[in-house]
This record gives C-alpha cells, sequence and structure tokens, in this order.
C-alpha cells in the first residue's frame, strides 16, 4: 500500500512521521526498501533526540546503506512539500498483526547491535572487498610442424611431439599435409590454459629441442584462438 508523507526535514513533519514509526521498523513492508531511501534522502540532517523513533530508524537506514545497501523494492512512498501540521495526512494505522511483528522487529533491528550482528557485518564488509577468482582462459592453436626431409618417419615425428606433456597442454586432432617434393608436415591441433601455458616455451623448449628436433626441422604457428 502506497503512503503519501510532507516534507519530513519540516517539525511538522517530523513528528507525523516519529508518530508513523511508533509501530513499524520500516516505512512499508518488513524490510528496509527504496521507499525508506527516498524518506531518508528527503531528510536533510540527522534528526534530534526529540524524535526517538525517526532518529533510530535514520540510524538504522544509514547503517545499512554503509555496510550492505538497501535492495528492497518497496510499496511506493510519496514525499510531498512542508505542510501546516494541520493539514499533514497521518498515515493509516497498521492492524494489531502488522504492528505486534514491527515491534519484535524494532526489538531486534533498533537496540545495540549484538555481538553476531557485529560479526555477520564483519564478515560481508570483506567478502566484499575479496576479488572474485578470475577464471583461466583457453586457447585452441594449430600447429605446422615441418620434418627435415622426405625420409623423416612422420610417425615417429607426431609421436615425438605428442610426447610433451604438461599440466593445461592436451593435443587434438592432427593430419598429414603435402609440402613438396614428396615432403609431408604434420598438422595438429593443441588446447592451452593460457596462465599455465606458453606457446613459445612449448616450441623452442621442446619440440625444436633435443630429443625432438631429430625429427622436427621447424614449427610454426598457424592459427591461435581463444576459446
Amino acid at each position: 500500500m502506497a503512503v503519501s508523507l510532507y516534507n519530513p526535514s519540516s517539525e511538522a513533519g517530523l513528528k507525523k512521521l516519529d508518530e508513523f514509526l511508533l509501530t513499524r521498523s520500516y516505512i512499508t513492508g518488513y524490510q528496509a526498501s527504496k521507499d525508506d531511501l527516498t524518506v531518508y534522502a528527503a531528510i536533510s540532517k540527522t534528526p534530534s533526540a526529540e524524535y526517538v523513533n525517526v532518529l533510530r530508524w535514520y540510524k538504522h537506514i544509514d547503517a545499512l546503506l554503509r555496510i550492505s545497501g538497501v535492495s528492497g523494492e518497496g510499496s511506493g512512498v510519496t514525499v510531498e512539500g512542508s505542510a501546516p501540521a494541520s493539514e499533514v495526512a497521518t498515515p493509516p494505522a497498521a492492524d494489531s498483526k502488522a504492528s505486534a511483528a514491527d515491534d519484535d522487529d524494532d526489538l531486534d533491528l533498533f537496540g545495540e547491535e549484538t555481538e553476531e550482528e557485529k560479526a555477520a557485518a564483519e564478515k560481508l564488509a570483506a567478502a566484499k572487498k575479496k576479488p572474485s577468482k578470475k577464471e583461466s582462459g583457453k586457447s585452441s592453436v594449430l600447429l605446422d610442424v615441418k620434418p627435415w626431409d622426405d625420409e623423416t618417419d612422420m610417425v615417429k615425428l607426431e609421436e615425438a611431439v605428442r610426447s610433451v606433456k604438461m599440466e593445461g597442454l592436451l593435443w587434438g586432432a592432427s593430419k598429414l599435409a603435402p609440402v613438396g617434393y614428396g615432403i609431408k608436415k604434420l598438422q595438429i591441433m593443441m588446447t592451452i590454459v593460457d596462465d599455465q601455458v606458453s606457446v613459445d616455451n612449448v616450441i623452442e623448449d621442446y619440440l625444436t629441442a633435443e630429443p625432438i628436433n631429430e625429427y622436427v626441422q621447424s614449427c610454426d604457428i598457424v592459427a591461435f584462438n581463444k576459446i
């Protein structure tokens, strides 16, 4: 149910708001919502201790904004301009069941923070500061592996290439493609975890180094695509 309030920065408005919050924890509903933010923003400064209920509600909303924010949608509240006390509309009284529930909320939410509440607030603040773990990306790489000559055993060449094993490296499909003069090259796919494997290192430290360079004359990257 939508609520209409006059300027809560005026004495008349604060008085009515104080009466309104006597049996309520929030402007509407049973959790902090956008309605509370609307009224909170309309109050120009921290209410005086004279308005006990408004002050306790104001400090609670202020604490929520500092710790975790307010996500409730609310039922809709309108804050109108200031008006004489005689013209300020009194919000509809809550039924006895709702009032009793809100009284319970007052005891829990507006009193001093318990040790459990403080611990929960600290845990939430720490979780927000902790950076989320970024998942490592993967890439698909197509290599051209060329033998020394037409007498190179291409079966053994491929076995030598696939013998290179390391964490984050997975060999895939392969085929032989003609180069010329009876020479064929090995085209082979590899999938790598970017943070764990460097393709340049695989080529320089393994595929073109001993003992695999007995079969491999050169190795080139044909295609490199992020997955």
